[in-house]
C-alpha cells in the first residue's frame, strides 16, 4: 500500500485509511477527495448504511466537490434481472434510496451486470459527461460508464 500513497508528479496522492470508516476520527484534513464504501456484515450491506443521516455525516468528511462511490449490494427482494432494467429499478434497493433521500438530484447509480454481480453502484455529486468520461477508460469498460442514470425520487 504504501507505493500507491506516494505523491504524484503533479502533487496528488492517495491516503489509505484502515479501520471503522463510520467514526468521526475517521478524518482527513482539508478533507478526502472520494470516499469509497464497500462495507458489509455477513454478507448484507450494514444497516446504518440505510439511513440518510449517516450519509450526510460521511460526506462531512469530503472536501469542497469531492465524491463518494458506494457498493449497494443488491435488490431488497429477489429480482429477474431482465425485468430490472428501468430507471427506476433503484427503488429495490434501501441503500440507494437513503443516498437519494440524502442527495437530492446529487446521485447516480448503476446496476452491475449479472456477470459482474447483482449490485448497485452509486457515485454522489452531478452526473459527469457520459460521452467524455466513457472516452476516457479502456475500451472494454467504456459500455459500462454510459449505463449511470441520475437517482429520482418520485
Amino acid at each position: 500500500m504504501s507505493s500507491l500513497e506516494k505523491a504524484t508528479e503533479l502533487g496528488g496522492s492517495l491516503s489509505v485509511r484502515i479501520g471503522d470508516a463510520l467514526s468521526p476520527s475517521a478524518t482527513v484534513e482539508g478533507g478526502f477527495a472520494g470516499i469509497v464504501v464497500d462495507l458489509f456484515a455477513d454478507g448484507k450491506v450494514l444497516p446504518q448504511l440505510q439511513e440518510a443521516e449517516t450519509w450526510l455525516e460521511i460526506a462531512k468528511k469530503l472536501m469542497p466537490d469531492g465524491r463518494i462511490m458506494v457498493n449497494c449490494g443488491g435488490a431488497d427482494t429477489p429480482v429477474s434481472l431482465a425485468a430490472d432494467t428501468g430507471v427506476s429499478s433503484w427503488v429495490q434497493n434501501p441503500t440507494i434510496k437513503a443516498l437519494c433521500s440524502a442527495f437530492p438530484g446529487q446521485l447516480n447509480w448503476k446496476r452491475l451486470s449479472e456477470k459482474e454481480s447483482v449490485n448497485y453502484v452509486a457515485l454522489t455529486g452531478p452526473l459527469p459527461d457520459l460521452e467524455e468520461w466513457s472516452t476516457s477508460v479502456p475500451s472494454e469498460l467504456s459500455p459500462r460508464v454510459k449505463q449511470w442514470v441520475p437517482c429520482e425520487l418520485a
